[in-house]
């Protein structure tokens, strides 16, 4: 029997829980769980299978997420729409489809990214989380898999986070 398995309910009532601090953090805790979180889970399973925890947990969020806040939109333009200005408001971060190409491909990007903007260079990218919950809004959104590989990140020079998103059954 799993004991926390996800539900939009886990989340609570957090205006009855914190009627005095609300909903918003600083970004450097939530920064501090997930840094903390992936240094725990990399010193017992290794940095490849805590990628793949983030990645499946950034996907079941970007499902979940899309459920709850994006849905319902019959268009890729409407959901590009819908997606941005919720992902700003919410303080996410500012995001874009930056090219549809032939193949089907989408780039987008995430720009003021929640996990990354202002780190120091790693040399790496670092936002696997961010391409499960892309793959995750894509999936909610087209109702097939998507695999989505960060290409550009600001822990690696660049600075905007860029990802690279194809269909992995069906096209858009």
């Amino acid at each position: 029997m799993r004991k926390y398995e996800f539900r939009w309910a886990l989340l609570g009532d957090v205006d009855e829980g914190r009627p005095h601090l609300g909903s918003e953090v600083d970004v450097a805790i939530y920064r501090l769980m997930q840094f903390t979180l992936r240094d725990v889970l990399e010193g017992k399973y290794g940095a490849e299978e805590t990628d793949i925890v983030f990645f499946d947990a950034g996907k079941t969020a970007g499902i979940h997420f899309y459920h709850h806040f994006i849905e319902p939109v019959g268009t890729l333009d409407e959901f590009v729409r819908k997606t941005q200005h919720i992902l700003k408001d919410k303080k996410i971060g500012i995001f874009r489809v930056e090219n549809l190409r032939e193949d089907e491909t989408l780039v987008l990007t995430v720009d003021e990214d929640l996990d990354c903007s202002g780190l120091p260079e790693l040399d790496t990218e670092i936002c696997v989380y961010d391409e499960g919950f892309l793959a995750g809004l894509l999936e909610g959104f087209t109702g097939v898999p998507w695999t989505v590989k960060e290409v550009d990140c600001w822990c690696a020079g660049a600075r905007t986070c860029r990802f690279e998103a194809s269909a992995i059954e069906q096209r858009i």
